[in-house]
C-alpha cells in the first residue's frame, strides 16, 4: 500500500495524467498475488484491490495455482516467493511491462542479512538485495520481441525505508492496510529472525546493520567490476553456446578466491542460463579446476561441463551446457517482421547506459574496499567491527543471532533437499517441441530457432498461430508439416556420415529405420549429399561435448532434418537459422548499480 501510494505520487506529480474514460493513473499497473493458502486471502486481495483502486491505480489479482497441491508449511514462503514471482513475469511479459516495483524495505534487508550469516554466506550473500537488477522470465508466449533481448527491470526503491517509516506513509495518507498473519508464525524463518531483531531495534542497532551491509554492497560492486575485466581478457563466446576461457591469460593461481569464485560463477551462469547462485561446494570444485594447469580431467558442475580444449594441451578450458540440467520451453514465442520495438525501451536502454556510466564513475581503489580478505562471514563481522561499522555489542547480538539459526538451518537441510527436488527438478533433454512454418522459437532459453518459408510460391496466413502454406505448385511434405526440435545426440553425427557416404540406392539400407516414401519426402540426394558433407566439415571445429546442446530438427522417425548450426539441410525449401542468443547475459545482468 506505501508503494502503491508513493508511485501514484510521482506519477501525477509528473508528466502522466489520468485516463478520462477510467480515472486511473496513466503509466501504472498494480498486481495483488492471491497465494490461495488462507481461506480468507480471496476477499483480503479483493479488499486492498479496491482500495489501491480508489488511489488512482489500476489493480489486478493473480490468483496462484497449486498443481502439485499446496507446499508443506516448513516450505510455504520459499514456494509462495517463487510462485509469486513467476506470477510477476508473466504479468509483465503480456502487458509489456519493462519495470517491476517491489515494496522491499530495510527491516528486509536486515532479516536477508541474518539469514544468510547463518547460511554461512560470503560477502556476495551479505550484500543483500539490490537497488536494480534484472530478472528474465524463463518462457514466453506474446508476439513481441522485447524479452528475447531484455529482461525485467526489478526496481526496490525503498529500500531504504524501515518498516515504521511505511506504516507512517499508510497512516499520513490515511491508507488502510492488510496484516498478514502468517508473518507472525514463528515456523518460519524469516519470522523468528524478525521477531529478534524488533526487541533489538533500537537507533543505533538498525543504523550499524545499514552500514554493513552497504559495505558489502560496495565490495560486490566492485569485485564485479574487477571480474567483467577479467571477462574481457580471457573468454571468448562461440556462436554455438559456449564459452573458452584462456586459462594462461587468466593466471588463476595469482587471482584470489573472491575473485575467481565470482567470474567462474558469472560464465557458469550465463552458459547454463540459470539465474539461481551457484555456492558451497560446487564453487570449491571449480576453483580446484581451474588452477590445475594444465586442465588433463572434466567436471560437471552447476549444470555446466568443463574440459580441457582441443589442441590447447590444457591451456584453454571449454565451458558448455550439460544437456541434462537444460530447461524446457514449455511456449513458443512468435515474431512478426514488421513489428515496431516499443518505445520504452529504447528509454530503458538509456536508462542503463546511464547507470552503468555512472557505475565506472564510482570506481573504487581496491586498498579501500572491506572484506576483500574476509574468507568467512565471522570475518566480514570481525573487519567490520575493526573499522567500527558496528559496535561490540551488535556484532555479539549479530552472533547470537547467527548461531541460533544456524542450529536451526542445519537441522533442516534433509528437508530442503525434498524440496528442491520438488519444484526445481531437473528435465530430460529429451523433450521434444512442435515447431510449424513461419514460428520462431526460443529452444532451451538458448537458441532462436527461427523458420522461414523460402519458396516465393508460398502464401502464408496472417495468423501465425494457425499457419497455413497454401501452394501453387507441388511441394514435399516437409516444408508443410510441423517438426520437432530437440537437442543434438551421438546417433545424429553417425546420421550425417553414412548419409555422406551412401548413394541413392544404398541410403535405404545404409540409415535404418528409413522408408522409401520418407527418403522421396526428404528431397534431393545430391543436396542432401553435399550438406551432410559441409555439416560434417564444420562439425569437426565444435568440440564434442558442446555438439549436445545444438538443436536438431527432426522428422516423426527422429532422423534429422535439419541441423541449423551447422548448416545442414534435409531440403533447399526448408530454411531455418538458429542464432545463439541466451537471455541471461554474461555476467548475470546489472546485479546493482548504486
Amino acid at each position: 500500500m506505501a508503494l502503491c501510494v508513493l508511485a501514484a505520487g510521482w506519477k501525477s506529480e509528473g508528466l502522466s495524467e489520468k485516463d478520462g474514460s477510467s480515472g486511473f493513473i496513466g503509466g501504472l499497473l498494480g498486481i495483488i498475488v492471491d497465494h490461495a493458502l488462507r481461506p480468507e486471502s480471496a476477499e483480503e486481495a479483493r479488499l486492498v484491490q479496491q482500495r489501491v483502486n480508489k488511489i488512482g491505480v489500476r489493480c489486478e489479482i493473480a490468483c496462484c495455482n497449486w498443481p502439485e497441491g499446496k507446499p508443506k508449511i516448513g516450505h510455504l514462503q520459499e514456494a509462495a516467493r517463487e510462485m509469486r514471482y513467476q506470477i510477476f513475469q508473466e504479468v509483465c511479459v503480456e502487458k509489456q511491462i519493462g519495470v517491476l516495483l517491489v515494496a522491499h524495505h530495510a527491516d528486509d534487508q536486515a532479516e536477508l542479512f541474518v539469514l544468510r550469516l547463518s547460511r554461512n554466506s560470503g560477502v556476495f550473500g551479505l550484500a543483500g538485495m539490490a537497488f536494480v537488477l534484472e530478472i528474465f522470465p524463463a518462457h514466453s508466449s506474446h508476439c513481441w520481441d522485447g524479452y528475447s533481448k531484455q529482461g525485467i527491470m526489478l526496481v526496490r526503491p525503498m529500500l531504504e525505508f524501515s518498516k515504521d517509516d511505511m506504516y507512517k506513509i499508510c497512516q499520513d495518507s490515511q491508507q488502510i492496510w492488510v496484516e498478514d498473519p502468517t508473518n507472525r508464525n514463528l515456523l518460519f524463518t524469516r519470522n523468528r529472525i524478525r521477531m529478534s531483531l524488533n526487541a533489538l531495534s533500537s537507533s543505533s542497532f538498525c543504523s550499524e546493520i545499514k552500514r554493513i551491509i552497504t559495505a558489502c554492497r560496495s565490495t560486490r560492486m566492485f569485485i564485479e567490476s574487477i571480474c567483467c575485466k577479467m571477462l574481457n581478457v580471457s573468454v571468448s563466446i562461440k556462436d554455438e553456446g559456449y564459452c573458452i576461457v584462456d586459462v594462461e591469460k587468466l593466471d588463476p593461481s595469482n587471482v584470489d578466491d573472491l575473485y575467481l569464485s565470482k567470474f567462474l560463477v558469472m560464465i557458469l551462469q550465463f552458459v547454463s542460463q540459470r539465474q539461481r547462485p551457484i555456492r558451497g561446494r560446487a564453487v570449491r570444485l571449480l576453483l580446484e579446476y581451474i588452477r590445475s594447469i594444465p586442465c588433463k580431467t572434466s567436471l560437471t558442475a552447476a549444470g555446466c561441463y568443463l574440459c580441457a580444449a582441443p589442441q590447447s594441451r590444457g591451456a584453454k578450458v571449454i565451458i558448455c551446457c550439460s544437456p541434462e540440467a537444460l530447461l524446457p520451453s514449455k511456449k513458443f514465442f512468435y515474431y512478426k517482421d514488421d513489428e515496431q520495438r516499443p518505445s520504452w525501451l529504447c528509454l530503458m536502454d538509456q536508462i542503463m547506459r546511464d547507470m552503468i556510466s555512472h557505475s565506472d564513475d564510482l570506481a573504487m581503489d581496491a586498498s579501500s574496499v572491506p572484506f576483500l580478505h574476509a574468507k568467512s562471514p565471522d570475518a566480514v563481522l570481525r573487519e567490520a567491527m575493526e573499522l567500527k561499522l558496528i559496535s561490540e555489542s551488535t556484532y555479539t547480538s549479530i552472533r547470537s543471532l547467527q548461531m541460533e539459526e544456524h542450529k536451526n538451518f542445519s537441522s533442516t537441510k534433509e528437508a530442503d533437499r525434498v524440496f528442491d527436488s520438488r519444484y526445481h527438478a531437473k528435465v530430460s533433454s529429451s523433450l521434444n517441441i512442435r515447431l510449424c512454418a513461419g514460428q520462431s522459437c526460443h529452444f532451451m532459453c538458448r537458441f532462436l530457432v527461427t523458420w522461414k518459408p523460402y519458396n516465393k510460391k508460398y502464401v502464408i496466413s496472417s495468423d501465425l498461430n494457425e499457419f497455413n502454406l497454401r501452394s501453387k505448385g507441388e511441394f514435399c511434405q516437409l516444408c508443410v508439416a510441423p517438426i520437432r526440435i530437440r537437442c543434438m545426440v551421438d546417433a545424429d553425427w553417425l546420421y550425417l556420415a553414412k548419409l555422406f557416404k551412401s548413394d541413392e540406392h544404398q541410403v535405404k539400407n545404409s540409415i535404418p529405420g528409413m522408408e522409401d516414401n520418407e527418403v522421396m519426402e526428404l528431397g534431393c540426394y545430391s543436396f542432401m549429399k553435399s550438406s551432410a558433407q559441409a555439416a560434417l566439415q564444420k562439425l569437426k571445429s565444435i568440440p564434442a561435448p558442446a555438439r549436445r546442446t545444438l538443436p536438431v530438427l527432426v522428422s516423426s522417425r527422429d532422423l534429422p532434418l535439419c541441423i541449423p548450426s551447422i548448416e545442414f539441410s534435409s531440403c533447399q525449401c526448408l530454411l531455418v537459422a538458429a542464432e545463439f542468443r541466451p537471455r541471461v547475459p554474461l555476467g548475470g545482468g546489472y546485479s546493482s548499480y548504486l
